[in-house]
């Protein structure tokens, strides 16, 4: 495993992309933008501008799932991002179940950094969880 540090987490969209950050000394995060995108193709120098300044240890990428557990339609889209951005920073990239997360985002008046951020969390409770 990677060592401690932060980590992005990204809300893949085809108009948006929300970034989170997280910390996983103190398994926090926080929304930090909301990247535009082109029928699911984003601005590369932006999402590597964002991993250039933060310095990630780890990259996540929301898997969208039907809430059975099978492969949504958006689902090989974004695994097809995560594929891409593990490829273009050699930063390990790993894919987190995010069936709630939109929808708790929505709830709190967030929009994909907020669900970002809840991928994050996901990832981070589900680490020290492992841990523990």
């Amino acid at each position: 495993m990677a060592s401690d540090g932060y980590l992005l987490a990204f809300d893949f969209g085809l108009r948006h992309i929300g970034v989170a950050a997280g910390q996983t000394v103190t398994a926090t995060a926080s929304p930090v933008t909301t990247l535009r995108a082109a029928g699911g193709k984003p601005r590369w120098p932006e999402v590597l501008e964002l991993i250039e300044a933060w310095k990630p240890v780890r990259l996540l990428v929301g898997l969208p799932l039907n809430m059975d557990g099978t492969e949504s339609d958006m689902s090989g889209q974004a695994r097809t991002f995560a594929a891409a951005l593990e490829r273009r920073t050699g930063t390990p990239t790993e894919l987190v179940d995010e069936r709630l997360s939109t929808r708790e985002a929505s709830g709190q008046g967030g929009g994909h950094a907020v669900a970002a951020a809840l991928i994050a969390e996901t990832w981070l409770g589900e680490r020290r969880h492992r841990s523990g």
